[in-house]
């Protein structure tokens, strides 16, 4: 028998044995982290890859992630995002799971993804000051992180122009936008708006491991559920550090302009300082280090959740 048929055989096999009990109880478990955390409301999902079968994935029905319990979990193809299970019972599924499949499609080192619509990284999708890390846990979000435009994306033939990732096409202009080929314009070093193309080498994972989304949300990507859910929270709480001391900063130069405009004698405007962010060296150092303690996080808010009354533990009844 030869090699290619043995492998073949192999991955067969593999692919029609179902993940096990421990990957759906850390994906159920994630939903509800998301939910305890405000990162997620009623709206906004996480997925994971099937370890079993990279061009499957598993991602709950449309249903709020603070209710999700085993039950809820669905596969669906990452060729077009339909669900495996076919037949009038299947559960509705979310109108975005496209996010997910093109993303998978796309990197095949992504093995989770979360969409969110956290109301702290709003502003950052519609301005032009750019999310960056402004301290240590902020490395996780990656040297920069680019907007995703969905106006630049709509064909002709999309019905409703909802700012929602409602079809394949849409899905891949956002999963472009983890790895910008080239920036079309930049404010502040914000990547506002980027050009998609095809890369000589493919890249297995993202440059770029958070997309915000322009008046949406954003999504991030990870190796892990876990890395995953770690980076959408750190993210959320870099927007609102960032957007704090943005604030303060502006007193204190709004102080220094009254001051300098007070003087009898003024000569010249008032100088302004900004916040100093972490370097792209920094960015890269620290998530470097952290990610290596990640599982002290993880090991605290699971704890959190499984004392919830909403939280239904799929490994229960073992």
């Amino acid at each position: 028998m030869s090699t290619d048929t043995t492998d073949t055989r192999a991955a067969l096999l593999k692919a029609s044995t179902p993940p096990s009990k421990d990957f759906f109880h850390t994906l159920v478990t994630a939903n509800h982290i998301l939910a305890q955390h405000n990162v997620v409301d009623a709206y906004g999902h996480i997925s994971a890859r099937n370890p079993q079968n990279p061009q499957t994935f598993f991602l709950s029905r449309s249903r709020a992630p603070a209710l999700v319990t085993r039950d809820d979990i669905q596969e669906y193809y990452v060729s077009d995002a339909s669900p495996v299970k076919q037949g009038e019972n299947v559960p509705k599924g979310f109108l975005e799971r496209y996010i997910h499949s093109e993303v998978y499609k796309a990197y095949k080192d992504v093995n989770s993804v979360v969409h969110a619509h956290n109301e702290a990284v709003l502003p950052f999708t519609l301005g032009s000051i750019p999310l960056k890390a402004v301290y240590h846990m902020g490395g996780v979000m990656g040297p920069q992180v680019p907007v995703f435009d969905i106006a630049n994306h709509y064909q002709a033939s999309d019905e409703f122009h909802s700012m929602l990732i409602t079809n394949q096409h849409l899905g891949a202009g956002l999963a472009g936008g983890f790895n910008p080929k080239s920036p079309i314009s930049k404010v502040g070093g914000m990547i506002k708006s980027y050009v998609t193309g095809s890369e000589s080498t493919p890249v297995t994972f993202p440059s770029c491991p958070v997309v915000l989304m322009r008046g949406h949300g954003f999504t991030n990507v990870g190796s892990t559920i876990e890395e995953a859910v770690y980076r959408a929270i750190y993210t959320c709480k870099n927007a609102q550090i960032q957007t704090t001391t943005l604030s303060l900063q502006m007193s204190f130069n709004l102080r220094g302009i009254a001051a300098e405009f007070g003087k009898k004698e003024h000569t010249q405007g008032a100088e302004q300082e900004d916040i100093k962010y972490l370097s792209e060296r920094e960015v890269r150092d620290s998530w470097a280090q952290i990610r290596g303690t990640a599982e002290r996080a993880w090991e605290l808010w699971s704890e959190e959740v499984g004392r919830s009354p909403l939280y239904d533990d799929p490994t229960a009844e073992e």
